[in-house]
């Protein structure tokens, strides 16, 4: 099969990128793939690259050549934020290809992606034609007019019928399809497949070291101030991997409880080593995620998570079965969550770390998620043939 790939990264590294590579390597082997990628920048350029967002002629033009030259069977997206746009669907669908689409937020449903504004959970974009209400909340990066622009974009392109020519969505879970089947985003549900992220990764069979860890964005949305706070009060340890805009309070709130440890932003093997040695994993956040990649770690090493009790997380996560869950809005609830674990009978915890091990196995391997988009790429192209 022929395949070709677009894909747009942000200005810093995140899950989006990891899951486009890995899938891109794992396709190479068996069949013709080329890729189109494109990076957010700074400064001048970048403004331009946003300015162009809602009509990006020009990069789509560029998209295009490649894509006539190549010939693909399926075109699969997964991001075009900011630097591509939407256009390029409507290019395509001009052109006669097959487009798969790749969900990794909910940016399509709400500029801020995250469905979390001025600290809370914020679904009013859900129910909105046009997101006012997270265009007055300047939802993306607190800022009027990139929170406007990229409204107006989504919105004009629903108007236009655009979102509607992608032959098949891919969502991560149950929980982001339900989201969106529930909202004013104008595509039939029919067009929504759920397809997790997986990972190909060996468990290392470390022994546990008895303390908990936390791997991410040190940020509001993923909880991180919360927790600390909740344990900061108890004698539980955790290490912490990540940097981000709370880095400094981060310190600042660990700084007289060395129980506590900041271990910095590590690469990929120290973080491996650390989750397949800690106690538990904890994904505090209180936005709803889209799949995090740490937590189907956790799962292929044996360790279990400790998650909030919301989106996805609740629906990754089993209570005794893979993990724990606790209200990352209240302290208490955070301390009793924690400290149950932690009071867990050695026979318990042993069954809990082979069913971690059990879930990944039957639900995150690379075969099966590369075996589902395989089956993807062959339902559109069989339904464009038989068009």
């Amino acid at each position: 099969m022929r395949i070709f790939v677009i894909h747009n990264f942000y200005q810093h590294a995140g899950g989006e990128d990891q899951v486009f590579a890995q899938e891109v390597s794992e396709l190479s082997k068996s069949h013709d793939v080329m890729t189109y990628t494109v990076k957010n920048v700074k400064g001048l350029k970048g403004l331009v690259q946003f300015l162009s967002y809602a009509w990006n002629f020009q990069e789509s033009q560029k998209i295009v050549a490649r894509v006539d030259g190549f010939q693909p069977d399926v075109v699969h997206i997964h991001n075009l934020h900011y630097s591509i746009g939407p256009l390029i669907i409507r290019q395509l669908k001009r052109r006669g290809f097959p487009v798969v689409m790749t969900l990794h937020n909910f940016r399509l449903l709400c500029p801020s992606a995250s469905l979390f504004v001025e600290g809370a959970i914020f679904t009013d974009s859900l129910r909105q034609d046009f997101p006012w209400t997270a265009v007055r909340k300047r939802a993306l990066d607190h800022s009027l007019a990139k929170t406007f622009l990229t409204a107006f974009v989504y919105w004009l392109h629903r108007k236009l019928g655009t979102w509607a020519k992608v032959d098949r969505y891919i969502v991560l879970s149950d929980f982001a399809k339900k989201m969106f089947s529930d909202s004013t985003f104008p595509v039939d549900t029919g067009q929504f497949v759920v397809r997790p992220n997986s990972i190909e990764l060996h468990p290392t069979g470390a022994d546990k070291n008895g303390r908990l860890v936390y791997i991410g964005r040190l940020s509001a949305e993923k909880g991180i101030v919360p927790l600390l706070k909740a344990l900061s009060e108890t004698d539980i340890s955790l290490d912490i991997y990540g940097t981000g805009p709370q880095l400094d309070l981060v310190k600042q709130l660990i700084a007289s409880h060395p129980h506590i440890q900041y271990k910095g932003y590590q690469s990929q093997d120290v973080l491996t080593k650390a989750i397949a040695e800690a106690d538990a994993l904890v994904v505090p956040s209180v936005c709803y995620e889209g799949m995090p990649m740490t937590i189907i770690e956790a799962f292929a090493q044996g360790t279990a998570v400790i998650a909030s009790d919301i989106g996805i997380l609740k629906e990754m996560v089993l209570p005794l079965y893979t993990g724990m869950h606790f209200n990352p809005f209240r302290k208490q609830d955070i301390q009793r969550c924690i400290s149950e674990w932690k009071e867990l009978n050695t026979d318990k915890k042993d069954e809990i770390r082979i069913n971690c091990r059990n879930e990944y196995a039957q639900h995150y391997t690379l075969a099966k998620n590369m075996e589902r988009l395989l089956a993807i790429y062959s339902a559109v192209t069989t339904e464009h043939k038989n068009k």
